[in-house]
């Protein structure tokens, strides 16, 4: 029987109770791909990460939702990065290798900060009207800025729509979440709203049959990140995104974009507890 050490992270939170849980093994020697996603399901978690040596980096980190591995996301490499600092005495900078690629992490005090990879975009496939419809909206709720697929290593559909009461009345159909918020292999949308330098925003997707709601999405951040860029934003750009607040759990992401097209996405993070499992 082995032990495999845990820790239990809020991450983009502002109370120790807030924010988008992660948990995080310190060390995944050992366990095969099977057990890694034997043990996402059994936390139940948005993402689960495992912590292993790397070569090339700090750590090499993977990330497995309950039911499939993904090569990068937000919030679990800033929770990851705060765990790693702790057991490694690595310091306030960090880089973790991941399917996507080498991601460089630093801090200040234990809000982190992530360099997000280069962007690519695409036009979706849907109509205006069709993703308003899959929103639950109408067109004139949507922006007259253009929606895009952005993917900065995760590759999501990225919809701005006019005011902060769109994105608070959206209810996306599960159906047509999954014909026009498809890349093929998932299905997702992310929602956004501004005002000035303050983004209210919303992740869904869908899981057996219904809608899930995502409270704090870092690769989602970052994507909007991307967006700005595809679309010409004016640089350089920090702004302030609320995400989480219609599934009690609210998060706060920073975005910057630089004036050299660096696209950088920073949270807060809270160990809020530890433990061990034997099998």
């Amino acid at each position: 029987m082995n032990e495999y050490a845990y820790r239990i992270v809020n991450v983009f939170a502002q109370a120790p109770l807030e924010g988008n849980p992660l948990c995080v093994f310190e060390d995944g020697r050992g366990l095969d791909d099977a057990t890694m996603q034997a043990l996402a399901l059994q936390f139940n978690l948005s993402e689960t990460t495992f912590v292993l040596p790397s070569a090339r980096a700090t750590a090499r980190v993977r990330i497995f939702t309950p039911t499939f591995e993904m090569p990068f996301a937000g919030h679990p490499t800033l929770g990851s990065a705060h765990v790693v600092r702790s057991i490694r005495n690595g310091g306030d900078a960090v880089t973790l290798e991941m399917r996507a690629g080498i991601i460089a992490v630093r801090a200040q005090g234990d809000v982190w900060t992530l360099d997000a990879n280069a962007p690519k975009h695409r036009e979706p496939n849907a109509s205006r009207a069709e993703l308003a419809a899959m929103l639950s909206l109408d067109g004139a709720d949507l922006a007259d800025a253009p929606p895009l697929w952005v993917d900065t290593g995760s590759d999501q559909l990225v919809i701005p729509l006019a005011s902060f009461d769109a994105v608070k009345r959206a209810a996306p159909d599960a159906r047509a979440l999954q014909v026009h918020g498809s890349n093929g292999t998932r299905s997702m949308a992310y929602l956004f709203a501004r005002e000035g330098d303050h983004v209210l925003a919303r992740f869904f997707f869908p899981k057996h049959g219904a809608v899930i709601e995502d409270p704090g999405t870092g690769s989602a951040c970052a994507n909007l990140g991307g967006w700005l860029l595809a679309t010409g934003a004016p640089l350089p750009q920090r702004l302030t995104i609320d995400q989480g607040e219609a599934v009690g759990r609210r998060c706060r992401l920073g975005l910057e974009v630089t004036a050299d097209r660096h696209i950088r996405v920073s949270g807060r993070v809270v160990e809020l507890g530890r433990g061990t499992l034997r099998f």
